[in-house]
């Protein structure tokens, strides 16, 4: 049996879909995937050992060139490579226009999220069997129930497992023991105050522990280094690629995370995670996993969901939200998630 998945973005989001990839595999031996994603993330899809070929798409790109797009070109290549086989089934695990497009372009019996269950009212249209999947569940739940209703199996009550394969990833980049502290994110409102990320490098380092800084251009690398400053135990790391960082969080023997795909990353990993909530919550899209704690603000606003403090009104300052997590909490959480399971 094949399947053709339609799942092109974000880190987070395809790491979500994994515990589905995981329950299809199980429930059906001979069922493979192929998986419709955004270019830059393609090494997501192929962690898993369920996932055959890795088709990408390139939204960025075409945009800017919807004519060539039209009569020949990347789109047309595209085209040509999503409809080069006929799938048994074809899942749109995103529910978003431009993932419901895609679907009506692939050949085979179209699925997705019905219309009281999807975010974009009209991608429904596109699909041929539509799902009711109730929309206050987590997103992991959401998507195991999707592809087994898609699929025809029963919904395990097991815990997720996300499938990936460790032999795929890169070694790590430092030898021993460490700490990944996931530091960047692309929204301002989530950034944790870099004193705070001093303050628990500081109490890590304390505590014996060598701390790693991953960053992927210059803005993260200027915070990585203003981190680091002074604290001999703290080293920056450059991760060009999704792949390299990958490798990073696979060594690593706990990690803190602001709201990132990385974050989910280290969850997928099964590393012990302390993830930091203030704009966002982690009831429908946190980390899920073993050794996983949330910190999450008190504050009345939160989540707020904005990208800018509605407070500070400003995108250079950290919101209060975050601020109000301290260094001390932090290292406490993540204390208790390194901490080893109790006997049953």
């Amino acid at each position: 049996m094949k399947a053709l998945l339609v799942k092109t973005s974000s880190i987070g989001d395809l790491l979500h879909t994994l515990p589905a990839v995981t329950d299809a595999q199980r429930a059906r031996p001979d069922l493979r995937f192929d998986w419709v994603v955004e270019e830059g993330l393609r090494a997501v899809p192929g962690w898993h050992p369920a996932v055959e070929r890795v088709i990408t798409v390139a939204y960025r790109k075409w945009r800017f060139r919807p004519l060539n797009g039209l009569f020949g070109g990347p789109l047309a290549a595209f085209r040509q490579e999503l409809r080069r086989e006929t799938y048994d089934r074809v899942i749109d695990a995103q529910g978003l226009y431009k993932s419901a497009v895609i679907t009506r372009l692939a050949l085979g019996e179209r699925h997705g999220l019905d219309l009281a269950s999807c975010r974009e009212k009209l991608a429904p249209l596109a699909y041929q069997r539509r799902h009711a999947v109730p929309r206050g569940q987590h997103a992991v739940q959401r998507l195991r129930a999707l592809f087994a209703l898609a699929l025809d199996y029963p919904l395990p009550a097991t815990a997720p497992d996300y499938g990936i394969d460790r032999a795929r990833l890169p070694p790590p980049p430092l030898p021993g023991r460490y700490l990944a502290f996931l530091h960047g994110t692309a929204w301002t409102s989530k950034l944790w105050p870099e004193s705070h990320w001093r303050g628990l490098a500081a109490l890590a380092a304390a505590g014996g522990y060598r701390i790693a800084l991953p960053f992927q251009g210059a803005r993260d690398e200027g915070r990585a280094r203003r981190i680091a400053a002074g604290i001999e135990a703290v080293q920056p790391v450059n991760t060009p690629t999704l792949e390299a960082a990958a490798g990073l969080i696979a060594g690593a023997a706990g990690a803190v995370a602001v709201d990132t795909g990385l974050g989910h990353l280290a969850a997928a990993l099964g590393v012990a995670t302390v993830s930091l909530y203030g704009p966002t919550g982690a009831a429908r899209t946190g980390t899920v996993g073993r050794g996983q704690e949330h910190l999450e603000s008190r504050l009345p606003c939160a989540p707020c969901r904005n990208k800018i403090c509605n407070l500070t009104g400003r995108p250079h300052l950290p919101s209060p939200c975050l601020q109000g997590l301290t260094d001390g909490q932090a290292w406490l959480r993540l204390v208790a998630a390194l901490a080893p399971p109790r006997p049953a």
